[in-house]
């Protein structure tokens, strides 16, 4: 659901009561298990813990805002894609969120890993990623990028665009290196997500058509490039996806594309990438389907076109990001104002100001993305009242939770947890307003430890250069 206004945020439909989906519990003091970490409970006390550690203690020692992550939760969900999709290559996808101990528990669950970067390539070979196992997205790769790339081995880089074979071209023949690629097409599937998120629709940035044939000529000049080895085709259809439809036509069309290449040129190739953006569930509403559901059904996909066009079967590869992650973090913010504003239709909604905002979590404001909320210090038997958390910045669109009910004695100093935080939160954090992003820290064997340290203002204040 997107609340979309040609004049800004602030002018949309502030007004509006809650969504139809949106229920008020029975008891506020009930975790939806669908949206948070396998180790998420509440005390008798009400008190919102992960795995024996409580969040306000969490709070007290790191400060607030924070991001918790679940290192046992990110492992079983990696585990889970790895066993589901047994004999494909699963690639976890940095950019949802990547640290140096990410990096490393990847490495350690047996899990390749996509990059979009220099920067996340630098993290990830810092973290001990084998750089054989990584593959180098972009739709604009520097030459610095590609020979940072190059120069480390990188298992494969996805090309998406004829000046970027040059430069690959130019950066091998200078070195004396040669480049394993796969070529990103678009198959023209209109994923059922936000226009922002959906990237394999022909008008948009990413890869090479496969309707006007640039996809062909692409992998033509990488298949007789003296510099590269073409391994296949590599798609990706968006994000937030809960099953398998887009998949299948975006599998028809490049598998189709692979039969061509292969009556053109008489060479088999190796491998197909379908890609990630597989769902979660954020709120009540969402009904994401499991790794074994999904690879069932991108199985049949797979083996069903493979009979079509009578071939063999690729090494298949999927890059899930956010279904691992995302559910891992929460995010916790202290409570600083509660404020009852009346709507029209003689209603009323709580605005409940927390000390973060779209700074720690851009997603609600870029393009209407929907999360849950729960207090999470004490239990309370107040009734429900429609709740909208909202952050601290300068912005009438800075909301953090659109439409959540909380219960009606919510007060300053209470505590706010929102699940769901692990992917794309920390990752397209910003300094607006001159906040300090949070830290990320990890809970292990019941102990803290910080993954991402909190920045300070000597951080901010160090690249500030002028007098």
């Amino acid at each position: 659901m997107t609340h979309m206004h040609v004049a800004g945020a602030i002018h949309a439909d502030v007004s509006t009561p809650g969504p139809q989906w949106l229920t008020k519990p029975a008891d506020f003091n009930e975790l939806d298990p669908a949206l948070w970490s396998r180790n998420v409970s509440r005390d008798e006390h009400g008190r919102v813990g992960v795995a024996g550690i409580d969040v306000a203690d969490a709070i007290e020692r790191e400060g607030s805002p924070l991001y918790l992550f679940d290192e046992d939760d990110f492992r079983h969900r990696a585990r889970d894609f790895k066993s589901a999709f047994d004999g494909w290559n699963v690639y976890y996808a940095g950019k949802a969120m990547l640290t140096r101990t990410i990096a490393r528990l990847v490495m350690e669950e047996g899990l390749g890993m996509d990059v979009c970067s220099g920067g996340e390539l630098q993290v990830a070979l810092a973290g001990g990623m084998d750089p054989a196992r990584i593959g180098m997205h972009g739709n604009n790769k520097t030459s610095d990028e590609l020979a940072l790339a190059l120069s480390n081995g990188v298992g494969h880089i996805v090309v998406d665009s004829l000046d970027e074979i040059g430069r690959i071209e130019q950066l091998c023949r200078d070195n004396d290196w040669h480049a394993r690629v796969m070529v990103r097409v678009t198959p023209g599937v209109e994923a059922h997500t936000h226009e922002y998120i959906a990237t394999a629709h022909e008008d948009q940035k990413f890869g090479f058509s496969i309707a006007n044939g640039q996809a062909m000529v692409a992998m033509v000049r990488c298949h007789y490039s003296p510099y590269m080895d073409l391994l296949g085709i590599h798609s990706h259809i968006g994000s937030q996806i809960f099953d398998t439809g887009g998949f299948e036509v975006a599998a028809l069309r490049t598998m189709k594309l692979s039969s061509q290449f292969t009556d053109a040129t008489g060479v088999h190739l190796p491998e197909l990438n379908l890609g990630g953006g597989f769902g979660i569930a954020y709120t009540s509403a969402d009904s994401p389907s499991t790794p074994d559901a999904l690879a069932t059904g991108l199985r049949e996909i797979v083996e069903h076109e493979a009979r079509a066009h009578s071939m063999a079967v690729p090494k298949m590869s999927i890059e899930p990001g956010r279904a691992i992650v995302g559910p891992t973090t929460m995010a916790i913010y202290t409570v600083g104002t509660v404020k009852v504003v009346d709507l029209d239709g003689g209603g009323q909604r709580v605005y409940v100001s927390v000390d973060g905002g779209m700074s720690d979590n851009i997603r609600p404001a870029l393009y209407g993305a929907e999360y849950s909320a729960v207090l999470a210090n004490r239990t309370s038997s107040e009734p429900g009242v429609l709740s909208r958390v909202v952050g601290k910045h300068c912005e009438g669109g800075d909301i953090l939770v659109r439409d959540v009910f909380l219960p009606s004695d919510i007060e300053p100093g209470d505590l706010i947890a929102v699940p769901d935080m692990g992917a794309y939160s920390r990752e397209m954090a910003s300094n607006y307003n001159h906040a300090l992003r949070p830290p990320v820290v990890r809970v292990h064997n019941g102990e803290l430890s910080a993954m991402i340290r909190r920045e300070t203002m000597d951080d901010l204040l160090s690249l500030d250069v002028g007098r």
